[in-house]
């Protein structure tokens, strides 16, 4: 449904910009000459973002281990919008200097349906629990696009992703506040892609990942995962000018010795584009 709703989306805003040129189309623009909106140094994006979470912890404490927990279907997330701020710097028409933020933040109020420990802490069935959840993810990244055309272009991304996750529960029932974070820059690689649909009409796909196996150490204390896709149309309504429709998926894996959690978010976005 999610992937239609964006498709549909993306379609009328390519005939919305389809009837905007009209230099183009009665043949007043030579086909060689820059599309819109690829005339700039800097670039600023701000979004809102709907993902759906899918998310589960666990934290051992005092030398328990701690239980998988649901924080959707025990705990009670429900789905927020999320802002996203992103900037490219542009020093060369092939070279990109890439900066995002993302502030992620759930809390909840829940009676729990089911027993579990966390933190070296237990919760028995029907006790009500305070959660909260925020995850910060920066990214800071380099793009090379190594084939790059009038309506298009193709290239690599190198980046640094820095996840800062914290969940805290609190309960009056058992006494206690308890809470587990994660903290790491993750090094990631991926591709871009872009193609103008009209001369002011794009579709831009993304996708980096990181993976590092238990194997690829030593020990089997540490392993992860992060994989980030992200697809999305823009209308440039000109060069400095243009808005955003799109979806993106958020895939997060992580172990430290006997925590771990899985944070997967996925959904679309709306956002506007300033350009200088």
């Amino acid at each position: 449904m999610r992937i239609r709703l964006f498709a549909v989306s993306v379609c009328l805003f390519a005939g919305l910009g389809a009837a905007m040129p009209v230099e183009a189309q009665y043949g007043a623009r030579p086909s060689s000459a820059a599309a819109t909106g690829e005339t700039y140094h800097v670039e600023v994006v701000a979004a809102l973002w709907y993902p759906t979470p899918d998310i589960i912890i666990a934290s051992e404490g005092l030398g328990q281990p701690g239980d998988d927990i649901d924080f959707v279907n025990t705990l009670g997330i429900l789905n927020k919008k999320f802002r996203q701020f992103k900037i490219v710097l542009r020093p060369a028409t092939k070279h990109k200097f890439r900066f995002e933020y993302t502030p992620i933040s759930y809390s909840a109020e829940a009676v729990v349906p089911v027993s579990f420990v966390f933190n070296g802490q237990r919760y028995n069935v029907g006790v009500p629990v305070d959660s909260e959840l925020t995850w910060r993810a920066y990214r800071f990244g380099y793009e090379w696009d190594f084939l790059y055309r009038d309506r298009g272009f193709a290239g690599v991304v190198v980046e640094t992703k820095y996840t800062d996750i914290e969940a805290t529960l609190v309960s009056q029932a058992v006494g206690a506040t308890q809470f587990t974070s994660a903290k790491a820059p993750i090094p990631a690689v991926g591709f871009i892609g872009r193609g103008y649909v009209v001369p002011n009409i794009t579709i831009t796909g993304e996708f980096t990942f990181f993976k590092l196996p238990d194997q690829a150490l030593e020990n089997e204390d540490y392993s992860g995962k992060y994989y980030d896709f992200d697809l999305y149309g823009t209308v440039n309504f000109t060069n400095n000018f243009g808005a955003q429709v799109g979806y993106r998926s958020l895939d997060l894996f992580y172990k430290v010795k006997r925590d771990h959690g899985t944070m997967k978010l996925d959904g679309l976005y709306v956002g506007v584009v300033g350009r200088f």
